[in-house]
């Protein structure tokens, strides 16, 4: 069989266009068929200023302009590049079914869609959704050989109400750590061919002490008399093979034991995934879907202020990556710039990243489970502050639990993935009434612990936990100065660490020995023209920006040095892989150049952490 994360789709039948395709590979690797089509390509388009557009008939006639889908109409890419507000846009597109697909049903699928999404098939409204950043699945029922569908989606972003945005600005113009925004489609388009009964989705649970895995699967219908069938392979070697009866439960299970000499942990030295092929049937023996897989046998713990990784302290030497490309906004420009900002940071030193204010392209994460790439996934919540009112352009509603939960429903299998921070800088205040960003807060931490019980989870990153269970504790520091930043993170080995404050005052509750990181720091500035010209020109970054790239050296190496001689720092994460528009404080700039010497870098970053040298109280 063809692997289609290896190949490009075919363009849609039925298309005109002669159009390269944009981002053809497969958008979903983690359960893979065979019978899909891409529709990333040339799009009716139109902007609707007033947000009257069904009154007026857009969904009805041919819309105005063109649009490069999956590409956002702010970015150039796209064709469009119109950066002011929009309250909604318009989309338009026609699929006409491939001849292979008799007696199927279609599943139409968006990557993402920023931010309210009612999709219409043929005239018909057929699904609405609310969330920027999550996974949007239409059925299309059953489906016949030539049929043409028609498909119009329209996306309100409007910016007179509370809804999560992430880095994106809520004012006209990029500013500081503000950047531009995303409206409408930004991720795959695609259809894909199943029976009626096919796999809806399934986790995989590693356990590395006992050698296997537990498998959970959510079949489309109660299918009395059918099976399901998980199949384990090494490198092309069956090592497990187990079946489940469908019909007696909503989610049957499957465990799949490895055999002693078939084990390989997954890590970053050795990011080794098995291959899962499930296969479908129904009572009367018939194979109704096949689906391929992969996993990746690997532990993450705690263990008193320790986070081990297969039971080893391994230091988390994580850098912050914001996903911004110039061109193309939150959407890589092509695949291979998801691998490339990877491997940019595995070429300076990092081990693994912190994925900031958006949840990423699910094929950023195949990508770090195949090169071994330490992972921390987060929600695009930034700006949601104070008691999260309606005023408030990023205060906290009911979709930031349901966005969440959709995004751990997607990624919660990938192994690179060792731990979970919905929430990031929130400013909650003690003892002040009870608001509603306490209540999302600690909604999205349950949604977590209950949907994905095998890894940590920060409650917020820096700023205030409110969450007295959170698994993890952290801060955020810019300070500048490597003597200043010593004295200020001096207290973990005291059970006092750093903790931000809001007017001086505590606004988390107090710590309780949890594990402790720096999760932010450094966001050293430093644009070498600007420099030369004595000028600060519209770049930004963290306190006072470095005078040559010498003093940026020092610095640097000065601050990573107090948290890698501090054996009760578990990692740190290093403010940033890139420069994001005019916040320029990254190790390469904004088109993925180097500022720095990376040797350099790359020395400063690999140097013995005192936490690696820690001995388990289990082991001595």
């Amino acid at each position: 069989m063809t692997h289609p994360l290896l190949f490009p789709a075919p363009l849609p039948s039925g298309r005109a266009d002669s159009t390269p395709q944009p981002r053809p590979e497969y958008p979903r690797p983690q359960l893979v068929r065979d019978g899909w089509v891409n529709l990333n390509g040339l799009w009716e388009f139109e902007i609707d200023a007033g947000d009257s557009g069904l009154e007026r008939g857009l969904l009805g006639r041919e819309l105005t302009e063109r649009i490069l889908v999956p590409f956002a109409p702010e970015s150039a890419a796209s064709g469009v590049e119109h950066t002011d507000f929009m309250e909604a846009v318009w989309y338009r597109t026609r699929f006409t079914v491939p001849a292979g697909w008799q007696g199927k049903h279609g599943i139409l699928h968006f990557g993402a869609v920023d931010h309210d999404t009612t999709v219409w098939v043929d005239g018909v409204e057929a699904m609405r959704h609310r969330g920027g950043f999550t996974p949007i699945r239409v059925p299309l029922g059953s489906v016949e050989p030539g049929q043409e569908l028609e498909i119009v989606v329209r996306a309100r972003d409007t910016r007179h109400e509370p809804k999560a945005g992430g880095k994106q600005a809520t004012w006209y113009g990029n500013t500081d750590c503000y950047y531009t925004r995303t409206t409408g489609i930004w991720q795959t388009v695609w259809v894909e061919a199943v029976d009626e009964l096919h796999l809806r989705r399934f986790t995989v649970v590693p356990d590395a002490d006992a050698a296997r895995f537990d498998c959970t699967l959510v079949p489309s219908r109660n299918a009395a008399g059918g099976t399901a069938t998980v199949t384990l392979s090494a490198d092309g070697v069956v090592v497990a093979s187990e079946t489940a009866q469908l019909g007696s439960t909503m989610s049957p299970s499957v465990r799949l034991e490895v055999p002693t000499d078939q084990v390989r942990l997954w890590s970053p030295a050795d990011p080794f995934l098995y291959t899962l092929d499930i296969e479908i049937r129904d009572g009367a023996g018939d194979v109704t879907d096949r689906v391929s897989s992969y996993a990746g046998l690997r532990s993450v713990a705690i263990d008193g202020t320790a986070v081990l990784i297969n039971g080893e302290h391994v230091f988390q030497r994580l850098v912050l990556d914001q996903g911004y490309w110039p061109s193309s906004l939150m959407t890589a420009p092509d695949d291979d710039a998801l691998v490339a900002d990877i491997t940019l940071g595995i070429d300076a030193g990092f081990n693994g990243a912190r994925l900031h204010q958006k949840v990423f392209e699910e094929r950023y994460l195949y990508h770090a489970d195949r090169l071994g790439y330490l992972v921390w996934g987060e929600f695009g919540d930034w700006g949601v502050s104070g008691a999260g009112t309606v005023g408030h352009n990023q205060g906290p509603t009911a979709s930031f639990i349901t966005q969440w939960v959709e995004a751990l429903e997607r990624d919660v299998n990938h192994p690179s993935i060792i731990g979970w921070c919905p929430l990031n800088e929130t400013h909650q205040t003690l003892h002040d009434r009870v608001t509603v960003l306490d209540d999302v807060t600690r909604g999205m931490f349950l949604a977590t612990k209950l949907i994905d019980p095998s890894r940590p989870v920060i409650d917020a990153s820096g700023y205030a936990h409110r969450v007295r269970e959170t698994d993890v504790w952290d801060a955020h520091s810019y300070e500048q100065d490597p003597a200043a930043f010593a004295v200020e993170q001096g207290g973990i080995a005291d059970g006092e660490p750093f903790t931000n404050l809001e007017d001086g005052r505590t606004i988390s509750l107090p710590y309780e020995g949890q594990p402790f990181f720096v999760s932010e720091f450094g966001g050293i500035w430093w644009n070498a023209e600007l420099a030369a010209a004595d000028t600060g020109g519209d770049s930004w970054g963290y306190g006072a920006r470095v005078a040559s790239v010498e003093e940026f050296h020092e610095r640097f190496a000065g601050l990573v040095r107090v948290l890698t001689d501090d054996e009760n720092m578990f990692g740190y994460c290093y403010t940033q892989l890139t420069d994001t528009f005019q916040e320029q404080n990254g190790i390469y700039d904004f088109d993925r150049k180097p500022k720095f010497d990376l040797a350099r870098v790359r020395a400063v970053l690999a140097a013995d952490a005192a936490y690696e040298r820690r001995v388990r109280p289990s082991a001595s």
